[in-house]
This record gives C-alpha cells, structure tokens and sequence, in this order.
C-alpha cells in the first residue's frame, strides 16, 4: 500500500507546475542527478506517503518549497522475503506457526472473569453459535430516530426511548424484528459471565417474557400487537454474574399513512437480592422527608410503590409509583377486564403512623405503624370492562411532645415573721405624713391662682 501511495504522490507532482529538482549538480556529458523532487508547498495540504519528506527554502530564504525523497537503494521501504530452506522449516513452523492468521484489527477481544459496571451483556445464539452482545436502542440527532446498536451496560439502569419511521407499514409490520416481541427474548440466551472459552450450557441464562403477544399483523390497514415498550429486569449476584432474566413488553396499534411512526421506550432495570444496601437511603438515621418508604418483602429490603396509570388511564403493569415519607399521595386507575367480578376493592388507604424521637433539639422521625382501609363496591353492570381504582397514602404524626418547663425555680426565704416589723411602721408613718402634705400644697395652689387673676 506505501507503494501505492508513493505512486499517486509522484504522478501529482509530474502533473503540477512548478516543479523544480533540489540539490541537483551537473555532471560531464550533460546528465544530472535528482535528490529529491518539490512542488510549491501551497499546492500539496497532505501527504499521504511512506517516504521521508521535508520543506527546503528557496534561494530566497522563504519556505516555499515540498519536497518528496525519491526512490533509493539505501532506502528500501520494502521488506525482502525471506529464503526458507527445508533445514529451517521446524523453526521457522514453531515460531509462525498456528491455525489461522488473523489481522489486527479481526483479534477476539479478551473478556475478564465477571461482568463490571458499564461492560456490555453478551447473548450467545445457540442455533448459529454466534456470540453477540443485548442491545438498547437510542435516539440519534435531533429527529429522534432509533439506533439499535447501542449495547446495554451491565448495571447501568436507565430508560431510552426513540421514533421509527415506516415507508410501508404493511411490509414493515411483519418483516421489521424491531416491532416483533419475539426478537427481544427468543433464539438466544445471555451469559452469565463473560467468557474466552466454549459456551457451556451451565453460563447460559434463558430469557423469560412476562405474558409474551403475540406476532404483529396486518388486519384493515392497522398494523396489530406492535412492540411500544420493552422492560428488561435483570438479576445479578455479585461477581457470581447475572442470574435471571426476564422481559415484560407494551404492545399497540399502528394505522397505516404516508408516514405511519412509532415511539418505542426501553428500560434496563438491574436488581439483587443479596445487596439490600445498594438502594438509596431513606434516612439519617431517622426517615428523611421526600426519601422512598421501606418494606421487607419476603426478606429483601425493598421501596413501597403503589398503583400507577399510563396515558390512557389504565392501571400500568410494570410502572408504579415510589411512596415518599411524609407526603401524602393520591392515585386512580382502571382495572382491566373485571368481567365476572361482582364485589371488588376500589378505594385502599394506607395510614402512616409516625413519630418523632430523641432529642428536643434534634428529633428523628420514626414510623410506629401503618393501617390499611379497603372500600369494596358492588358492580351494578357485570358486563363492564373497566374498573376506576383509587389508593392514597397519608402519614399521620403520632409524636407525644413532654411539658414543657414552666420557667425557672424561685427562691424561698425562711425569715421570721416580725423581721421587716420596723421598716412597716415607719411606711406607715410616712404614708399619713404623705397625705397631709399633699393637701397643703393643693391649697397653696388654689391660693396662688387667685393672686395671679
């Protein structure tokens, strides 16, 4: 190829003007030998070959000048093959030697003994024993449009969501695996380890859909059971790797236009039985108002979540809300296909009973309890297929502040009773004396007016 490219870059410069030879001398008989070959250097923006250049300045002083080295027996570029004798074949096999050769860039990528965070989930196709890697597709640019070779990250839970565009839907709709649920889950299976070796059937983990739809088709230009959302929950255990799989999806409706499109949403969600700490605190140590409620669901630490609705009002399968700690909520829904139900509950309440403990100046607050109210109402229509379901949560403060103090404690003085017997006397002295005085000076006043007018 450097060959090549040298070739190209001689025939340019035999093609440009300007051409001029550096470092040439005359010789007797009129020959002259060539060092190197140059072209103005505003000419050439790129060179593109093996061999050794430089800028050489004119007589002038200015660098004006590019220059290309030219062919030279003291600079073979080329390496000459190498003469294999039959003596040397045993060494020369023991050291080049193996079943293929592969170019740099076509080497297997090593994979470490377990899965860390952000490494892509391999999935082995057993029926053509092709390894691969579970995608997650994203938007791309401002269109939106969905690019679906994105692999998911192990332990890097996150929602994307993305647009796809059909010319023609009716084709699309039976051909595009994207649409069809049974290409994110069937004819593969995912590894619980990476792996260098042979796929054995103990790291292979089965994908298990949750209430699989089925195929898409086409029926009165409506393109039926499409794919809108996919949930994966992914189970891992350590350096153990991952240990389950399963994939609950969303399906829809497409009519058919010029421009039919659709909106897919796809959700990575990782959890673990065994590392209850990973979730995020709800206190310190007390509960923290606004962080997720706890639970203990058959041993695992988990957050309370209640019912949720999708855009449609519908009850969601797969979404629900977190419960906060101190703030109340209220929810509604429907729920779907209750065509034989003749007594159902339509109202749960859930009363947080809390309080606060510990320190005046610092208190943590803690929950003693919850109740549960159910309101159960009879259908009056058993052929109804919707149901309007409600739940609320409150949190109640149960907290028993102490009395407070009444202020600080007085002093008691233990004198005997006539000590203060002298000091009342003379007050009461001065009391009549006070009296008389005042009547004296009332009459000077009255006195004084009458002179004065």
């Amino acid at each position: 190829m450097g060959g090549c490219r040298a070739l190209r870059l001689a025939l340019l410069l035999a093609a440009l003007p300007a051409l001029c030879p550096a470092g040439a001398s005359r010789r007797s008989g009129g020959s002259r030998s060539v060092s190197q070959m140059c072209v103005e250097k505003s000419l050439i923006f790129r060179s593109n070959t093996p061999y050794s250049t430089d800028i050489v300045s004119d007589p002038g002083g200015r660098d004006l000048l590019f220059c290309v080295q030219l062919d030279d027996t003291k600079l073979n570029y080329f390496p000459q093959p190498q003469d294999i004798k039959e003596s040397d074949f045993v060494e020369v096999l023991e050291k080049y030697g193996r079943d293929s050769f592969l170019a740099p860039s076509q080497v297997q990528p090593s994979f470490s003994a377990f899965y860390r965070a952000g490494d892509p989930i391999l999935i082995y196709f057993d029926s053509s024993s092709v390894l691969s890697m579970l995608r997650q597709p994203v938007k791309m640019g401002a269109s939106g449009l969905c690019v679906d070779g994105n692999p998911a990250g192990f332990l890097d839970s996150k929602s994307t969501s993305c647009t796809r565009i059909f010319a023609n839907l009716s084709k699309s709709c039976m051909s595009d695996p994207a649409l069809n649920a049974a290409s994110y889950y069937r004819d593969f299976t995912v590894l619980k380890v990476p792996i260098n070796d042979t796929v054995m059937q103990s790291m292979k983990v089965n994908v298990t859909a949750v209430s699989p739809p089925g195929a898409p088709h086409m029926k009165d230009n409506i393109c039926t059971d499409v794919v809108s959302e996919v949930i994966y929950e992914i189970e891992y255990s350590g350096t153990s790797g991952i240990q389950s799989v399963s994939v609950q999806f969303i399906v829809t409706n497409i009519s058919e236009s010029s421009r039919s499109s659709l909106q897919q949403h796809f959700t990575m969600h990782f959890w673990t039985r065994t590392l209850s700490h990973m979730l995020p605190r709800s206190g310190n140590p007390g509960y923290i108002t606004g962080a997720p409620l706890l639970i203990a669901n058959s041993g695992a630490m988990q957050h309370m979540s209640i019912l949720r609705s999708e855009s449609d009002g519908s009850c969601s399968r797969f979404h629900r809300h977190t419960v906060q700690f101190g703030r109340n909520m209220r929810t509604g829904c429907k729920a779907v296909n209750c065509t034989s139900c003749c007594m159902v509950p339509v109202t749960l309440e859930i009363q947080i009973l809390w309080t606060k403990v510990g320190l005046l100046s610092n208190p943590q607050a803690q929950i003693l309890g919850a109740r549960h109210f159910y309101q159960c109402h009879p259908l009056k229509f058993l052929n109804t297929s919707m149901v309007p379901v409600t739940t609320v949560v409150t949190f109640t403060d149960m907290t028993d502040w102490p009395e407070p103090p009444r202020g600080q404690p007085q002093m008691h003085w233990k004198l005997p009773f006539d000590v203060f017997f002298p000091f009342k006397v003379a007050m009461n002295v001065e009391g009549s004396y006070r009296g008389d005085l005042a009547g004296y000076f009332l009459l000077i006043l009255i006195i004084s007016s009458v002179f004065y007018f």
